[in-house]
């Protein structure tokens, strides 16, 4: 819960008060395995869907064995009790879609898009064949549970991202057949560091697809565009880093999404995603708006003085060494004066010739303003409602050059940190009654920053859906054109 005092308001009472529509950016459903488990065997036999059973019991495994194994193993310590439990009612309404829909209105929401949970497992397996069969499973299951409640609820379809391949296989596949229009795709790939199949699992490093990946996926970031699907990440940073703990899961989880959603951002903005494909709209879930606050400031700071306007004052060639030698001579010390002979070897720390580059020459950045456009076009930021923090994203008068984050409502309803599902808009609202939101910043949290990024490159996002007059009210007022051959 957030150090605000609660509202006296129920969510449905405030969402009663709104002119607008609630959308939730980030609620997660619980899948029912022995019903996943049939898509399974479906798409790869029983073997592999045993195979998978051993990847769902692994927490209990590796309980068993001692730190030391963890450790030689890459292995930290899982998460665990992660559902509720005595609030049983929403341990239910996570497993069920027509539980769920019926008490959107309790919730005060109107709106809601599904991410997997043990769903997010398979996306990180190593074996090509198991993560692929899961991964279509889950997408299946998904699709069918929730096709009677798409007016107000859609689930996503996880897109595996170890290749490009099989990236635009599954993107494919999810919304040409199965009609899904929300993704999910890897934000980062663990890879090994060695093809020698004996070496340590922990032995890896995370590839976030830049220029030191082993692949190319702008044909990935193409292919969304032409889908007209804007792709998030809900990646995990537990077991890389300092997140690597044997023995406490809370240590290992806070701020894992932040650094994971970080770590991805800010790839893509130095590897010049968003000014290739300007038209491509991207979330960073569950890792809320402050990183990308500090990002966005960290990387015009950088600009201004690393980039190609600023970094010739760092050139040692501009050294003054006349200067130089004369205020050693003035202000030196005995020690300093009898090495003035050596004054050049003294200079010559990390500034030897042919180190320049110019780190943001990938970028396509020419201007600090470019970074703010890129910011608030193409990016969103998931935030759970209880974050005070949230209020960050909209302080323009911090954020340079008067930028808002583009932060979205994020319930996270399925999980442990939600302790009753119809607090979350009420735990949100909070920062309004405190005077760190104004009720436009909040009409922006909850409704247009996450309706804005799928109608912008899908026009037809919410038709058929019960705030589809909403958006088309909102794509006519900022002129955005609803045209669906218009992307």
């Amino acid at each position: 819960m957030s150090s605000h005092s609660p509202s006296h308001a129920s969510s449905q009472e405030i969402r009663s008060r709104l002119d607008h529509p609630v959308i939730d950016a980030d609620g997660h459903i619980i899948e029912f395995l022995p019903a996943v488990r049939d898509f399974l065997v479906e798409e790869g036999g029983r073997k592999l869907a045993e195979e998978f059973d051993q990847v769902v019991d692994a927490g209990r495994r590796l309980e068993s064995l001692s730190i030391d194994e963890r450790r030689a193993m890459g292995a930290f310590k899982l998460t665990w009790w992660p559902y509720p439990a005595e609030n049983s009612l929403d341990r239910a309404t996570g497993m069920l879609p027509g539980l769920l829909y019926d008490r959107l209105d309790e919730f005060g929401i109107d709106y809601a898009v599904l991410y997997p949970t043990m769903g997010l497992t398979g996306m990180s397996l190593d074996q090509t064949d198991l993560r692929r069969a899961s991964i279509r499973a889950f997408n299946r299951c998904a699709a069918e549970m929730f096709a009677p409640y798409s007016d107000r609820l859609t689930p996503v379809a996880m897109i595996p991202m170890y290749d490009p391949g099989e990236a635009l296989d599954e993107l494919e596949y999810c919304v040409g057949e199965l009609g899904l229009k929300t993704v999910l795709l890897n934000g980062l790939v663990y890879r090994p560091l060695t093809k020698d199949p004996d070496a340590s699992r922990g032995a890896r490093w995370v590839d976030a697809f830049g220029p030191e990946s082993p692949y190319d996926y702008d044909p990935v970031w193409a292919k969304c565009v032409e889908l007209g699907v804007a792709p998030t990440f809900h990646s995990s940073a537990m077991g890389f880093g300092s997140r690597m703990s044997q023995t406490n899961y809370v240590y290992n989880h806070i701020g894992n999404f932040a650094q994971a959603g970080e770590a991805t951002c800010r790839t893509m903005v130095m590897h010049g995603v968003p000014q290739r494909f300007p038209e491509l709209r991207c979330a960073f879930l569950e890792g809320g708006v402050a990183w990308a606050a500090n990002l966005y400031s960290d990387l015009i700071g950088h600009f201004g003085k690393r980039g190609l306007g600023g970094i010739h004052a760092y050139d040692p060639d501009r050294i003054d060494r006349s200067q130089l030698r004369a205020l050693f001579e003035s202000h030196g010390s005995e020690r300093f004066k009898k090495h003035l002979d050596e004054l050049e070897e003294g200079l010559g720390h990390l500034s030897g010739p042919g180190l320049f580059q110019d780190d943001f020459a990938g970028t396509g950045i020419e201007c600090a303003e470019d970074l703010k456009t890129i910011f608030e076009r193409n990016f969103r930021f998931g935030c759970e409602a209880d974050d005070p923090m949230n209020a960050v994203g909209f302080n323009r008068d911090i954020n340079p050059l008067g930028a808002q984050m583009r932060a979205i409502f994020s319930s996270d309803i399925g999980h442990w940190d939600v302790t009753d599902m119809s607090e979350t808009v009420e735990e949100a609202w909070e920062l309004v009654e405190a005077g760190l939101l104004t009720e436009a910043d909040f009409r922006d949290f909850t409704f247009v920053n996450a309706a804005t990024m799928w109608t912008e490159p899908n026009p037809r996002f919410f038709e058929g859906t019960v705030i589809e007059s909403a958006a088309r009210a909102l794509a006519d007022s900022s002129g955005q054109l609803i045209d669906g051959d218009a992307r």
